[in-house]
């Protein structure tokens, strides 16, 4: 609802439209043409089958995890970003598919658990600079780089994800970019 204007406010509303000049009159558009009416369509016979009941809907997968929010003490973080810290087992993904180096995986962190290690290094290649601007070579659909780009969505579905504490880059001595420590927890003794 439009409130009305004050007499000091009607005076001014004067004053301001006094000041405007028309603009050359121009012929007012056509009013629009009624739209044809619309006839609905017939009712088609509908057939005598019976409609399905829904489906239930598909359980939600479980939450992943993020690497970005995981925290390592100061002492631990420092120690790896120096290369002070030797890890306990290594694997090398470099020639896999990567269906192939996500089991190799999944069995180097198994592995890597049964024998309480602590630190496991991850050797994965990374991405070249350009190399997303090169064109694909014998059909191969994926760019240099995926094992290494896909780590931290296969750690967070992993079997073992309630066991890794947090994933870190590794020093150059281990590889640098192209490597990344894989921090497992220790189980606790009862």
């Amino acid at each position: 609802m439009a409130r009305r204007l004050a007499p000091e406010e009607k005076a001014l509303w004067k004053k301001v439209a006094a000041t405007v000049e028309p603009i050359a009159k121009r012929p007012l558009p056509l009013e629009p043409k009624a739209p044809p009416t619309v006839k609905p369509p017939k009712p088609t016979p509908r057939s005598t089958a019976t409609v399905a009941a829904p489906r239930a809907p598909a359980p939600l997968p479980p939450p992943r995890r993020t690497w970005a929010g995981s925290t390592l003490d100061g002492h631990w973080d420092r120690r790896l970003r120096k290369g002070l810290v030797r890890p306990d087992m290594s694997i090398d993904l470099h020639g896999h598919s990567l269906a192939s180096a996500q089991a190799l995986l999944d069995d180097a962190i198994g592995r890597a658990l049964i024998r309480g290690a602590r630190v496991l290094l991850v050797v994965a290649g990374r991405l070249r600079p350009g190399a997303d601007r090169l064109p694909l070579m014998h059909g191969d659909p994926r760019p240099r780089g995926a094992i290494r780009a896909s780590l931290p969505e296969w750690l967070s579905i992993s079997p073992y994800a309630d066991r890794i504490v947090a994933l870190r880059p590794a020093h150059i001595s281990h590889g640098g970019g192209g490597a990344v420590y894989v921090i497992l927890r220790r189980p606790r003794e009862d």
